[in-house]
């Protein structure tokens, strides 16, 4: 007897159970809670300088997709070799390639000026566009991009140094919202159809 009453209640736990866990995930949801990191979370306030000397804020982010890019000038081989496949990218996309913005923000701000920058893209696609700013500027994007950037040092003089940074393609969409890390290791003509998509 007591065999089968337990066994008419056990339904009754486990449909109460299961009533507490949906109940506490639209809490959850509600409360905008969640244990999954949100694209939201990459992204904020800045400011820096292009090449060309002229200021450059999150603001500017607005009316393109942009592919957004960390390194630096004296990077040897992950830096120029993005650039180039970015390039090749910009290459295949053709006419919409003028419809997409690319950004290469430099974490090296004692060495990369605006000055360095412009020298340094010339080797690249003409639209890429290079920023950089002081050390505190450059903390503050690549904390707000979630960017892990730091010194290493390679001789004895100050100036002996690389760079070890995130090396990830960032893609925003046209209101300059994080959505995905852009992946290069493809086709240059396979990455601009999926480039094309976010116009």
């Amino acid at each position: 007897m007591a065999a089968a009453g337990g066994r008419r209640i056990l339904p009754l736990v486990v449909f109460l159970a299961g009533l507490l866990v949906l109940g506490g995930a639209i809490l959850l949801q509600l409360s905008g809670i969640s244990s999954a990191p949100q694209p939201s979370a990459i992204g904020g306030p800045f400011t820096l300088t292009d090449q060309n000397g002229k200021p450059f804020t999150e603001k500017d982010l607005a009316g393109a997709p942009t592919l957004m890019f960390f390194g630096f000038t004296h990077c040897p081989d992950v830096c120029p070799t993005t650039l180039f496949e970015v390039s090749e990218v910009l290459r295949a996309a053709g006419d919409n390639a003028d419809k997409v913005r690319v950004l290469f923000v430099s974490v090296d701000p004692a060495r990369d000026t605006p000055a360095m920058l412009k020298d340094y893209l010339a080797s690249f696609d003409g639209r890429i566009i290079g920023l950089a700013g002081t050390q505190e500027q450059t903390d503050a994007i690549a904390s707000a991009y979630k960017v892990y950037a730091r010194k290493i040092p390679t001789g004895d003089a100050p100036e002996d140094y690389t760079m070890d940074h995130t090396a990830i393609v960032y893609l925003l969409d046209k209101q300059g919202r994080f959505v995905n890390a852009f992946n290069l290791q493809r086709p240059p003509e396979e990455a601009a159809r999926d480039l094309s998509g976010y116009l």
